[in-house]
């Protein structure tokens, strides 16, 4: 079940506004404003493993469920990290498995749109919160890396 969608129109082609979502060198830069420190450890092949973590060792381990290069990319929640274990049997561990973010590029005229979907069953009030809250922020970091 969808929670929350959010979308920008980006001044940027679709590969550059790819490579600020994804890249080592761009991926910390914008999910910063979720967490200091966060960063990613995968190489977002589809089926692949990904551990998406902050400088404290927390974080979510996921697949990558799809990836179309320059369209589509979506990530399949798996489980929790806790002070670098991960934690598939704990209430949050288990509300978070099986979520996704599903991220779709679109061209529109010399723009691209970037669409964010999150969904997933049973998730808790205050992350909806953290993540309205939130998510807003990183689109606007994503926005002024691509257009840079």
């Amino acid at each position: 079940m969808e929670f929350a969608t959010f979308k920008v129109l980006i001044d940027a082609p679709r590969e550059k506004v790819w490579n600020t979502l994804w890249s080592e060198t761009n991926y910390p830069k914008w999910t910063a404003v979720f967490c200091e420190g966060s960063h990613a450890v995968t190489d977002w092949k589809e089926g692949s493993k990904a551990l998406f973590l902050d400088n404290k060792k927390q974080g979510m381990v996921a697949t990558i469920a799809k990836n179309i290069p320059n369209e589509f990319m979506s990530i399949k929640a798996l489980c929790e990290v806790k002070d670098g274990v991960e934690d598939y049997d704990s209430p949050g561990a288990k509300q978070m498995a099986g979520s996704f973010e599903n991220y779709m590029l679109t061209t529109h005229g010399d723009k691209t749109l970037l669409v964010v979907e999150l969904s997933g069953e049973d998730i808790p009030e205050e992350f909806k919160n953290f993540i309205s809250n939130v998510w807003p922020k990183a689109m606007d970091a994503i926005k002024a890396i691509a257009e840079e």
